[in-house]
Formats: C-alpha cells, sequence, structure tokens
C-alpha cells in the first residue's frame, strides 16, 4: 500500500466525476493518494480538522475542489501549512464556474492556493505529482517518461496531419 502523499478532498459528492481525475493522474505516478468529501460549509469542524492535521500525518500536497462559492480551498490554505491546489468545478449552482474560479484564483496575500483551469483536476494531480517529486526520484522520472510520451503524441499527430491528401 503507497503512503498517503497527497491528499484530495471535495465539498461535496457531486464533485467526485471531476475530482477523481486527480486521482487517476496519482495512480499513473504511483502516487499514493486519499479521498475524502469536506465541505466548508457543511462540515467546518471537519475541515478545520483534516486542514490543522493533514500535515502530522504525511501529507504533502492537498487538492480542494470546490464549486459554487467554493471557499474550500483557500480555507485549507489558510489553515495548513502545506501547499494547497484548488480545482473550481462548475457546478448545478455555478455562473458558469466563473463563482468558483474568481473564488479559489483572488486569494488574498499570505493565502497562496494555486490554481489550475475550471474542471481542471488532471492538471491538479500532476502539479501535485511534481511537487512529491522534488524529494522522490521514481515519480520524478515517471513524470519525465509521460512528458516524453505527450510530446511524441504530438510528433505522430503532427506526422499524420503532414501525410494527409490535400493539406
Amino acid at each position: 500500500m503507497l503512503k498517503k502523499q497527497v491528499s484530495i478532498v471535495m465539498g461535496s459528492d457531486s464533485d467526485l466525476s471531476i475530482m477523481k481525475q486527480a486521482a487517476e493522474i496519482l495512480d499513473e505516478f504511483g502516487v499514493g493518494y486519499e479521498l475524502d468529501i469536506v465541505s466548508a460549509h457543511r462540515t467546518p469542524e471537519k475541515l478545520y480538522d483534516f486542514a490543522s492535521n493533514a500535515h502530522k500525518f504525511g501529507v504533502e500536497v492537498i487538492i480542494a475542489g470546490a464549486g459554487g462559492a467554493a471557499h474550500l480551498p483557500g480555507m485549507v490554505a489558510a489553515i495548513s501549512p502545506l501547499p494547497v491546489i484548488g480545482v473550481p468545478i462548475k457546478s448545478s449552482n455555478s455562473i458558469d464556474g466563473w463563482d468558483s474560479v474568481l473564488s479559489i484564483l483572488q486569494m488574498p496575500g499570505g493565502v497562496p492556493v494555486a490554481t489550475v483551469a475550471l474542471n481542471g483536476a488532471k492538471n491538479a494531480g500532476i502539479l501535485a505529482a511534481q511537487i512529491v517529486s522534488v524529494n522522490d526520484s521514481k515519480v520524478r522520472d515517471k513524470i519525465i517518461s509521460y512528458k516524453q510520451q505527450l510530446k511524441e503524441q504530438v510528433i505522430a499527430k503532427s506526422d499524420k496531419i503532414k501525410t494527409q491528401k490535400g493539406v
């Protein structure tokens, strides 16, 4: 069993379809994680307990996803000494996702949250793995390989387009 280096939290189970993308990419890189629901508005005590203690249990990075008012990432960052990556989620009560993006992006000085694109949990997982890789060469090697695969995919697609007639 992998040690839990990353904690993935979300405000509601409706966020799981997006946030599981972070878990999937962490699986690919061999980075251990935990997954939980921590609502900033409905379970503030759980939020405080989680954010103030995660570093004591070996967690190195927190990915926090939320929609609507999206207070979860910022509140976690206000309490935790760990790096926090925020994933704005376009939810059912969202203003086309802008409310979530701005709530996570516009943090006050001293309380940083690294923010990925709307519904960008996969990139949050990659960024978390890159942070973990600073002290884990096995993860770093997997990231290097992943980026090489991305490069090769683009080159293959480029070659395919160049060989098509009429282009």
